[in-house]
């Protein structure tokens, strides 16, 4: 599933193709993806221009002067398609802009979705109103994420997995921000001392920066909008590559399940 550096790089690159455009036209290919798309899309956006691109954790928001705001989510498979000339088979949504150039946002699996609110979608929005703070913001810091983990027995991945306690953050870059930090997975995160949860606060930070300058990760299903693949994924210190050696001791990185999800880790670095 994409994550946050993947749909950061998204937003980016639809950027300098969206922004300032007038929305020509508006074409539905089908009725749904997870659920249907909102019925009044076509007629509010047709005819309106594009005032800005941007993220909430791993919703990518296009904001127009109506002051309406088209939320989509990339789900398990989807990606935006950007300078075609002719449309795929699971192109759902094509944008067409005021100066002809065709944006088709593609989802085989159809686990993606597309939502219009008015006005200001954090408040308008009902699945933002759970969300904690985005992980790149101020407002994620040492004192809020130990207040977080206080009397917390949940192992520390588990919690970092919670949107409620920080927005955005996924499988892959958990697993990495951990090993960066030195921090076993599955340590209570009530057990982690505070300098400790500093040093993961900054390695949180600094894996998604490095991911974001990347493009992201070489998903099975994801790529840029202009066609690219993300290289993030040659830089992994521990996901995916158990049975390999640690880039810091040799020891082989190993792998555990946590809650239905593979958690990559070095037993002999993260305690």
């Amino acid at each position: 599933m994409p994550e946050l550096p993947e749909v950061e790089t998204t937003v980016r690159g639809l950027m300098p193709l969206l922004e300032g455009q007038r929305i020509a036209r508006l074409t539905l290919n089908r009725a749904d993806l997870r659920r249907p798309f909102p019925v009044d899309l076509v007629q509010r956006m047709t005819g309106a221009t594009v005032t800005g691109l941007s993220r909430r954790a791993k919703y990518g928001l296009i904001h127009t002067d109506r002051d309406d705001v088209m939320i989509f989510h990339l789900g398990m498979s989807g990606r935006w398609r950007t300078d075609i000339s002719e449309g795929e088979t699971h192109d759902h949504l094509v944008i067409e802009t005021g100066t002809g150039r065709l944006l088709a946002l593609n989802d085989p699996r159809r686990f993606g979705s597309v939502d219009l609110v008015s006005g200001d979608a954090e408040t308008g929005f009902a699945p933002f109103a759970a969300l904690g703070p985005e992980p790149l913001s101020d407002a994620f810091n040492a004192r809020q994420l130990a207040a977080a983990f206080e009397g917390r027995s949940a192992p520390v991945k588990t919690l970092l997995l919670d949107q409620r306690i920080v927005a955005g953050l996924g499988n892959i870059y958990v697993c990495e921000a951990l090993f960066m930090a030195g921090i076993s997975p599955t340590k209570a995160a009530g057990q982690v001392p505070t300098k400790r949860i500093a040093a993961l606060v900054e390695a949180i930070k600094a894996v998604l920066v490095q991911a974001i300058a990347a493009g992201g990760s070489s998903l099975r299903d994801f790529v840029h909008p202009d066609g690219q693949l993300g290289y993030f994924s040659h830089e992994w210190r521990v996901y995916g590559r158990e049975g390999e050696p640690c880039r810091q001791c040799n020891a082989p990185v190993k792998r555990l399940v946590q809650g239905g999800r593979s958690t990559f880790f070095c037993g002999k670095c993260q305690r």
